[in-house]
C-alpha cells in the first residue's frame, strides 16, 4: 500500500470538516427557519428531526397534494396523445397505462372503460378498421384484453 505524506492526509481530512461543518451549518439554518414559520404544534412534533429533508418530508407526507395545474397536464395528455404509423402497439399501450396511473397518483380517476375508449381513440387511421369493428358490434375490451390483443 503506498503511503501518502501526512500533511496531504491532514488536508484532506480538513478540506472533508470544512464541508461536513458547512453543510451542518445550513442545515441547522435551514431547520431554524422552517420551524419558525411553523404552528407551535408541528414545530414541536418536528423539532427532533435532525436534517431539514427529513422536516420536509414529512411535511410533504402529511400536506403533500398533488397540484390542480399537474393534473390537468396529465389529463391534457390522456386525451392529446396519438400513436405514431409504426410505432409499436404495445409500447403504446404500455405507455397509456403508465399515464392513466399518473392520473390517479395525482387524485383523476378513468373508469376502465374510458381507459379502454382514449386508447382506441389515439391509434393511427391505419386502426380505423379495427375502431370501427369495435363500435359497430359493440365488443367491450377491459384493459386485460386490451393488452393481450395489442401482442
Amino acid at each position: 500500500m503506498e503511503e501518502y505524506p501526512s500533511f496531504l492526509i491532514q488536508n484532506i481530512f480538513q478540506t472533508v470538516k470544512d464541508a461536513y461543518d458547512c453543510l451542518t451549518k445550513a442545515n441547522d439554518k435551514v431547520q431554524v427557519y422552517i420551524l419558525a414559520s411553523m404552528s407551535n404544534l408541528l414545530s414541536k412534533k418536528n423539532e427532533t428531526m435532525v436534517a431539514a429533508c427529513q422536516i420536509m418530508d414529512f411535511l410533504l407526507e402529511m400536506f403533500g397534494q398533488p397540484s390542480i395545474q399537474m393534473r390537468q397536464e396529465d389529463i391534457k395528455h390522456v386525451y392529446n396523445v396519438h400513436m405514431n404509423e409504426g410505432q409499436s402497439v404495445k409500447e403504446h399501450v404500455l405507455d397509456m397505462i403508465v399515464h392513466f396511473n399518473i392520473v390517479e397518483i395525482n387524485g383523476a380517476v378513468f373508469d376502465e372503460k374510458s381507459q379502454v375508449s382514449f386508447i382506441l381513440k389515439s391509434l393511427p387511421k391505419s386502426f380505423l378498421q379495427f375502431r370501427s369493428n369495435v363500435i359497430m358490434n359493440k365488443i367491450e375490451y377491459n384493459m386485460a384484453t386490451a393488452c393481450l390483443c395489442q401482442t
